[in-house]
């Protein structure tokens, strides 16, 4: 997305506001390098960095500091062997964000071709979520409460399939309202399910290499990032950020290699890439 002239100050504010919504100052910068700007320039590096640690000084000394998600403490040591697996995750993951783009964009046409205004659209899918919040609270919202429960490994396998189903549908449609949301905090959530389920496939086929099934969780999501919006580094380090997990570096990069791959070998386009595209299209 190159940015117009005096850009810079959109540059920082953006990367400002992501360091500060996901406790992620190095995620927030380099953001908009990698996909708001697509190139290094000293004056917007120097801008978003400098905003987003300000952001975030300000954010934890008001909310505190603690990462987003908590993972245990107990040492995650990851054999050579055990990285084929991570391999493995990321291009079951990377099939996985295609998916999650093409659900995406189909569900915008469709709405799009429904004769009613944006405010009835919005309406009738606020109500729908409504009751999903009444019936089901932890199953609405951005999905941190899923994220956590995946880290943790308390989601039982059976549940897996529907419950991402469910999620990337209503995701897709809460996104069809056109009001104001986003797209991070739910694509994650579908990165943790899947590499929980990918993890829990892993003890059934080589239970010696496994381990356990928090590192799978941590990859898949940032695999699913990087399938789904083509920014690796952000969403390694995004990810990094937001689990206290460095010690995760190169399964995070086999993840993302692997994702990246199987979405540019299906000629699939990055999610805001194919977004600007619409939009594009649409004021013609």
């Amino acid at each position: 997305m190159p940015v117009i002239a005096g850009g810079w100050r959109l540059a920082a504010g953006a990367g400002a506001g992501l360091a500060t919504a996901f406790n992620a100052p190095g995620a927030g910068a380099i953001f908009v390098l990698e996909e708001l700007v697509g190139k290094f320039e000293a004056r917007t590096a120097c801008s978003a960095l400098g905003a987003s640690v300000s952001a975030i000084l300000v954010a934890r000394a008001l909310l505190g500091g603690d990462p987003d998600f908590v993972v245990a403490d107990s040492p995650m040591v990851i054999s050579v062997s055990t990285r084929l697996l991570f391999l493995l995750t990321g291009l079951a993951v990377g099939l996985l964000s295609v998916v999650y783009n093409r659900t995406v964009l189909a569900t915008l046409r469709l709405a799009e071709r429904m004769n009613a205004s944006v405010e009835i659209r919005a309406a009738v899918i606020g109500a729908i979520g409504g009751l999903i919040v009444w019936l089901t609270p932890h199953l609405a919202g951005g999905g941190d409460w899923i994220t956590q429960s995946a880290i943790d490994g308390t989601l039982i396998w059976t549940v897996l399939p529907g419950l991402y189903v469910l999620r990337l549908v209503f995701g897709s449609i809460s996104y069809a309202a056109a009001t104001p949301g986003g797209l991070f905090a739910p694509m994650l959530a579908l990165g943790a399910l899947a590499g929980l389920g990918c993890g829990d496939l892993a003890h059934v086929l080589a239970p010696t290499l496994a381990g356990r099934t928090t590192p799978f969780v941590v990859v898949g999501m940032a695999a699913m990032f990087a399938g789904a919006v083509r920014a690796p580094l952000t969403g390694i380090i995004l990810v990094t950020e937001m689990t206290n997990t460095p010690s995760l570096l190169l399964p995070l990069l086999s993840g993302s290699f692997a994702a990246m791959f199987v979405a540019d070998g299906m000629g699939e386009a990055p999610i805001y890439q194919a977004l600007r595209t619409r939009a594009a299209a649409e004021k013609r």
